[in-house]
């Protein structure tokens, strides 16, 4: 909610697509916001897209009869969502966002039907809530590695910002659409949460990835069950499809700023979308959900989103001081209390992630790295370095 309330800001301010990778532009220059742009592409889309569509792919799984399960299943229901969603979104933002708008709104029923349902015809138990808690607990570095998979459940919560351009009157929507749709995700997030613990003893959730399939089992039995699993997986795909439309646009604005390869500036001359830019995505999301698990990837894209986040929001408060006269529509309440508290929420989190997951971390080095490289080649300097040598031989 803190970020949510912080972006608002930025995204008043800077109605463009692109979002974290403008609004780094803007505070901290060219490099950091090149950094982020192309951390967006490995892991603030591409492998989210992959996990979601892992996810879908083990939740259809589980949902079928134990005879025609199998463990390619996943992996080829993943790799043919993200074609479809690709194909979707190639056709055209219109035809794009009304596919999206049909299966958000169907996920919002599917899920307060489950809700519903479950609480008043499930056979669960409310005392499955009464375990022994401990405060301490919270300062554990279990607890902080487990706040990547509950912040992944809300991936998106600063879409709208990405297509600042296309949003009308983007200086009151875009505040609007993140802090109302923000407040709504974590009423529906604790309401299934409630619904799970009512029906699965949470030391029975240990381990499990499919919870939403588990619980439906625990709520109506077998057959129910699996058809309750379907529909969660259902669910899965307009967050794979939300994804699928929103990167390319950050891709596009690097290209823009002649710091990415300049097909990916190319729109499709019939639809005016990003299609090179979509079509890349679409490549490493495929290349991850065949060489990577779900737990893997939530790791790696936990910690190092949570670092770019940071940034962004440390570079408005930058912004409030370097340019104090610029309109801002839209001012974050509470500040500056709630930019501090959302950056040292996310520090917390990504230091106790690299105690807990030093090859995720490494990675997240690793693809760090490879950025500024590429950077570097895009800002001349290799080049320079290359005709340097040459003039003194």
């Amino acid at each position: 909610m803190t970020g949510a309330l912080c972006y608002g800001e930025l995204g008043a301010m800077f109605p463009a697509a692109g979002g974290d990778y403008v609004f780094l532009r803007e505070s901290f220059g060219r490099r950091i916001a090149f950094l982020s742009g192309w951390i967006s592409l490995w892991v603030g889309f591409s492998a989210p897209i992959a996990a979601v569509a892992i996810a879908f792919g083990n939740y259809f799984n589980s949902s079928l009869p134990i005879e025609l399960q199998s463990s390619r299943i996943p992996s080829v229901l993943a790799i043919t969502i993200i074609v479809v969603f690709t194909w979707v979104h190639i056709k055209g933002i219109l035809f794009g966002a009304w596919i999206q708008n049909v299966m958000t709104f169907a996920k919002i029923l599917l899920i307060l039907s489950l809700v519903g349902v479950g609480l008043t015809l499930g056979n669960g138990s409310f005392q499955h809530f009464d375990v022994p808690l401990s405060y301490s607990h919270i300062f554990s570095q279990n607890f902080a590695t487990s706040l990547i998979f509950v912040s992944f459940a809300y991936s998106g919560w600063n879409a709208s910002v990405y297509l600042g351009s296309e949003i009308k009157n983007a200086g009151r929507n875009i505040p609007a659409s993140i802090i109302i749709a923000t407040i709504f995700v974590i009423f529906i997030y604790l309401l299934l949460n409630v619904v799970y613990i009512y029906a699965v003893h949470p030391k029975e959730m240990y381990g499990v990835v499919e919870i939403g399939s588990l619980t439906a089992v625990h709520l109506f039995g077998g057959k129910i069950g699996s058809f309750f699993g379907m529909v969660i997986a259902f669910c899965l795909l307009s967050t794979v499809s939300s994804m699928i439309m929103i990167g390319p646009r950050v891709y596009y604005a690097m290209s823009r700023d002649q710091l990415f390869f300049k097909i990916f500036q190319s729109t499709n001359q019939k639809y005016h979308v990003p299609s090179y830019a979509i079509l890349l995505q679409a490549g490493i999301s495929i290349v991850l959900v065949l060489t990577s698990t779900f737990y893997a990837i939530l790791m790696y894209v936990g910690f190092v989103l949570a670092i770019f986040s940071s940034l962004t929001v440390l570079g408005m408060m930058i912004l409030r001081s370097k340019d104090p006269d610029r309109s801002r529509p839209y001012k974050t309440w509470g500040y500056p209390l709630t930019p501090i508290i959302f950056v040292i929420g996310n520090l917390w989190i990504v230091i106790f992630s690299i105690k807990n997951n030093l090859a995720a971390f490494s990675w997240g080095l690793v693809t760090v790295a490879g950025g500024w490289l590429i950077y570097e080649y895009f800002e001349g300097r290799f080049r320079t370095l290359v005709m340097f040598g040459k003039k003194r031989r």
